[in-house]
């Protein structure tokens, strides 16, 4: 060992330490369970004071290659190589931590690793049954589709020409008065979202939401850098925005029909009041209504509907009317702020899919779309009234919920606090997946967002059965 390390000023004598160590044990010259010498031999080999050997021997601890063992000095780590790997390596840790995206929960984590598993049973899905999705009349229908080779290419940057006029048709039907050019085509609700994060507002702005939201449940504004605040309805309600957004760049997020998680729509005066204290303000409003179409009996019309202004921006999909597969969402506004998310989305995916925007487009044209959603909310309406009827025979005594007005989810309340990380945990063991209700609402610790549209009759009750078992363990506790 006649190396000493020289007065480079570039590196110091502790850093050239360090470095010579690690690389005699990556070259195999120092095997794991290898002793150094003591410090003060060190030290004078190499020329240096002992606080330097010390300061470098406590680095090359701190990272995994030495370790010391009292009374004894240091030695090689048995998982040296595991460190040098690491160090060989970017430091992903830190850049996933440091990026702009924020991370989901743990348990929507937990959620989305797990729902792939065919061996659990999945009460919180908020998807379609594979049954309940139209695979045969798809496949049928492409035989009757005729590609144009121009339609198949990159789209412009609004999306399919043909699709937004066949949705212009549809949107007129529930009172929505639009041209082409108002519409953009998105990959789902979501995407529109981020796009409208990204696209219209500035860092620290304030995106007002209802106290159980979606929103808290994924990132789109947060990662942005947006201030989330929570809004109620009320006599209070444009003098609480008003005092909130306090002259920030602002808007409100609302989903008024069929409300994911809750299930529940607002009623004609709580849509009017929010609309005229937005327009007030002059804070635009986000409709997400992708449900809509699932109502079990006619509801109120769109906010959007009454808008003559351009305050309303309406998002719809047919992700949960006909499939999530296709990835086919739409955003109404303006023109210019169409057109402004155009402009992002074709800087981040350059377009949605041509196929799915032909096939969507000749459901809309040909009257398939319509008849599909007719079945479809007849065989959800039918699956609703089997759950509530598993409901009353075993949880009249644990739990509360309200009849469904459509969509997929029954909000069952327990009327003890038990619905917590445990809960979920002990359930996720036993096979059985739910939606807890604080992922929508952090201090919820009653609900479970039960979704009648994904799980089978048997597997319903089933899961019900196993809910039932662990709600009363819990009760008890």
């Amino acid at each position: 060992m006649d190396w000493k390390p020289s007065h480079n000023p570039h590196h110091t004598l502790q850093a050239q330490i360090v470095a010579w160590v690690a690389a005699r044990i990556e070259h195999g010259d120092w095997a794991a369970g290898t002793r150094l010498p003591a410090q003060r031999e060190l030290a004078a080999r190499w020329g240096v004071n002992r606080s330097t050997v010390q300061a470098a021997i406590d680095e090359l601890r701190a990272e995994g290659l030495l370790e010391t063992r009292r009374g004894s000095g240091a030695y090689v780590s048995g998982s040296a190589w595991n460190a040098l790997l690491a160090r060989s390596q970017p430091n992903w840790q830190r850049h996933i931590r440091a990026s702009v995206h924020k991370p989901n929960r743990h348990t929507i984590r937990l959620i989305n690793d797990h729902e792939p598993d065919p061996s659990l049973i999945r009460l919180g899905t908020g998807e379609l049954s594979p049954e309940l999705l139209p695979a045969g009349e798809l496949e049928r229908s492409l035989r009757d589709l005729k590609l144009d080779p121009r339609a198949i290419g990159y789209s412009e940057p609004l999306g399919s020409l043909r699709l937004r006029r066949a949705l212009g048709v549809q949107l007129e039907r529930i009172g929505i008065q639009t041209q082409p050019d108002n519409i953009c085509i998105v990959s789902g609700a979501l995407q529109a979202l981020q796009l409208i994060a990204v696209g219209l507002l500035e860092e620290g702005s304030t995106v007002f939401h209802e106290p159980v939201s979606y929103l808290n449940s994924v990132h789109p504004f947060q990662s942005a850098g947006m201030r989330m605040l929570p809004f109620r309805h009320g006599s209070q309600l444009q003098e609480q925005l008003a005092r909130a957004a306090r002259g920030r760049q602002s808007l409100l997020y609302a989903v008024p029909t069929l409300n994911n998680p809750t299930g529940r729509s607002w009623n004609l005066d709580q849509r009017s009041s929010v609309y005229d204290a937005c327009s007030e303000l002059r804070i635009p409003i986000v409709e997400d209504d992708v449900y809509r179409d699932l109502l079990f009996a006619p509801g109120p019309l769109p906010i959007k509907a009454a808008d003559r202004s351009g305050q309303v921006l309406y998002l719809g999909s047919l992700s949960k009317s006909l499939s999530p597969g296709l990835r086919i969402g739409w955003v109404v506004a303006p023109s210019p702020v169409a057109a402004r998310l155009a402009d992002v989305k074709m800087q981040t995916d350059y377009g949605s899919s041509a196929f799915s925007q032909e096939i969507a487009a000749h459901w809309l044209e040909s009257g398939l779309y319509e008849r599909n959603v007719e079945q479809l909310r007849e065989k959800l309406r039918q699956r609703a009234l089997s759950t509530q009827e598993m409901l009353n025979a075993r949880f009249s005594e644990l739990a509360d919920w309200e009849p469904p007005e459509g969509g997929f989810y029954i909000w069952l309340r327990f009327r003890q606090p038990i619905v917590d990380k445990g809960l979920f945990r002990r359930l996720l063991a036993r096979k059985v997946l739910v939606n807890p209700g604080y992922i929508y609402d952090p201090g919820d610790l009653h609900h479970i967002r039960l979704s009648y549209a994904y799980a089978s009759d048997e597997d319903m009750r089933t899961g019900l059965e196993v809910l039932r078992e662990e709600a009363e363990r819990a009760s008890r506790t």
